[in-house]
């Protein structure tokens, strides 16, 4: 399998070398592409200095566009046959990569979440955010007649070529559930597997607000529709 994994970079200096090591320290990723989109920190001289080593890749946004909109730009440039999306904030362990290829290597799955709500070991904070999770999730399931466990989780690994030629128009956290809502309308092959989580909360940097839960829910419902 040859991975490539995307690692949306929004002012993470102080994670950015840490996640990028661990990354490589897994030994299944063929290249790491790291978008950096308009970081005001520093790390944009953190990945300029770490092109080219153990397969990273790094494209730069002049201005900040969003998650949706660096992903969008990393599944464009991407070379591998599969794309596994890496948030660089530490939050998600690379160490359960091997759960997540694992379905896909034994011909179950074209598509895998890695959900934090199937037992894995996770840091208890933020309550709030894991009912809006759960909404959300139960919303989806209504919507597209599934039963995930988990829509909003940053780990998804896919084919390539299932989303190649897939018109995605999310710029920000809006991205989880469009692409959720066309990967459940296209029947793609879905698996579910466990992975750890470690969550920021704001004092420490976490982004998402709850008005980004407003957006998701009016993404899902609108992707029911159109496309």
């Amino acid at each position: 399998m040859k991975l490539t994994v995307i690692i949306p970079v929004y002012n993470e200096a102080a994670t950015l070398r840490e996640i990028i090591r661990r990354v490589q320290d897994t030994g299944l990723v063929t290249e790491i592409l790291c978008i950096d989109d308009g970081s005001t920190d520093d790390s944009r001289s953190i990945l300029s200095e770490l092109v080219g080593q153990g397969g990273v890749r790094v494209i730069f946004h002049e201005r900040n566009q969003g998650k949706g909109a660096a992903v969008r730009t990393g599944i464009r440039a991407a070379t591998g046959d599969y794309i596994l999306i890496q948030d660089a904030d530490l939050e998600y362990d690379p160490r359960d990569y091997k759960n997540l290829i694992k379905p896909v290597e034994e011909g179950l799955a074209e598509v895998v979440f890695g959900s934090r709500f199937l037992g894995a070991p996770r840091r208890p904070i933020l309550f709030w955010n894991m009912v809006a999770n759960k909404i959300l999730t139960l919303v989806t399931n209504i919507l597209y007649n599934n039963i995930l466990t988990d829509m909003e989780t940053g780990y998804k690994l896919f084919m390539r070529e299932l989303v190649v030629d897939m018109p995605l128009h999310a710029h920000g956290f809006d991205f989880e559930p469009e692409f959720t809502a066309k990967i459940l309308k296209r029947k793609a092959r879905i698996y579910e597997v466990p992975i750890s989580f470690t969550p920021r909360d704001y004092t420490e940097g976490k982004k998402i607000k709850a008005k980004d839960g407003f957006i998701a829910l009016w993404t899902l419902i609108k992707y029911r529709f159109v496309d």
